[in-house]
């Protein structure tokens, strides 16, 4: 697979593997050994960053992770993340567990998450969500203090602001910013995110790349969702929102049709083909969904394509926020 550059310091795929689906936030499968093959296939592919988070289970997706690419260490870039307060008494209830981005709570995470993982290096380690508690110079200056320990390769933020980013880079270089962009979702474009990464040198990695599977055209009704796949919490799934949204998907078939791949391929492919300092991570629990998923990093878009794909599913077009309030309002502004 081809590679691209986060920041300075990490060569990777063009194409990652968010594991948080493997464990936490969608329906739930339980199917360890698959998920083990799926992250194994991923790697015979080319596929070389997976990205987890202690938050994920809580603590079980590391675990996984860790077990499933420890034959592939000397191949493989891994990422985790930290910055919640996980409630010890209810570890399994993350809905108010709250940002935690002290410099001894980035300490402790980072030992755990070594240990979670079985490797003695974090590749990148990031801040999941900015803490309004905590200034983020004194966040990033215990995130360069495990880089200079050797214990943490490079450092990145999640949904930070233009303005957070620039901050925190000016304390230690940042890798890469992870923050939620699609074909549906453009917040990074209108935030001044994108371009700051680009004037920066800082990679960018979106997670959802696939819109949380609507973009790939399979999730026609959300009967078969979980009562606890969290999906249902989210404004674009309400029934009235996702019916009005299945509109586009439709056209987006249409499209992909034509250019003989499927709507998935096509969406990733428009995420690649806004920039070379992008790396997607779309998670997936089925080596047949990886396979097509990897297959749309030797797709070549047009300029007129890419601007009509965009044009398809622009912002105002698209029913529903992308979080609630509670969860919007986590993410830095």
């Amino acid at each position: 697979m081809k590679t691209r550059k986060l920041g300075s310091e990490l060569t990777v795929s063009a194409l990652g593997l968010g594991c948080m689906g493997m464990s936490h936030g969608y329906t739930p499968t339980g199917d360890e050994a698959g998920s083990l093959a799926t992250l194994a296939r991923a790697v015979e592919l080319g596929v070389t960053l997976f990205d987890t988070a202690e938050i994920y289970g809580p603590f079980t997706n590391e675990i996984l992770v860790g077990k499933g690419l420890k034959a592939y260490r000397d191949k493989v870039k891994i990422a985790t993340k930290f910055g919640f307060r996980i409630n010890a008494a209810n570890p399994n209830d993350a809905s108010g567990a709250g940002t935690d981005s002290r410099p001894e709570h980035v300490r402790e995470v980072a030992e755990a998450s070594l240990k979670r993982l079985g490797i003695e290096v974090i590749d990148l380690f990031y801040q999941h969500r900015v803490d309004p508690a905590v200034p983020i110079e004194d966040t990033v200056g215990a995130m360069a203090d495990l880089v200079r320990q050797g214990k943490v390769r490079a450092i990145g933020l999640s949904e930070a602001s233009a303005a957070t980013l620039r901050r925190a880079h000016a304390v230690h270089p940042i890798a890469a910013i992870q923050s939620e962009y699609s074909l549906w979702t453009r917040d990074p474009e209108e935030n001044g995110v994108l371009d700051t990464c680009r004037e920066l040198g800082i990679g960018f990695v979106p997670f959802s790349p696939l819109g949380r599977g609507v973009l790939t055209g399979a999730l026609k009704t959300l009967d078969g969702m979980a009562d606890n796949d969290f999906r249902r919490s989210l404004p674009r799934f309400q029934a009235e929102n996702f019916d009005a949204n299945l509109a586009l998907i439709t056209a987006l078939e249409q499209m992909a049709a034509e250019k003989g791949v499927t709507p998935g391929q096509l969406a990733l492919a428009w995420v690649l083909a806004q920039g070379d300092f992008i790396v997607p991570i779309p998670g997936t629990t089925k080596i047949a969904n990886l396979e097509k998923n990897v297959a749309a990093a030797d797709i070549v878009l047009s300029t007129e394509e890419a601007q009509a794909l965009g044009d398809l599913l622009s912002p105002a077009k698209v029913a529903g926020a992308r979080y609630p309030e509670r969860m919007a309002q986590m993410a830095n502004k």
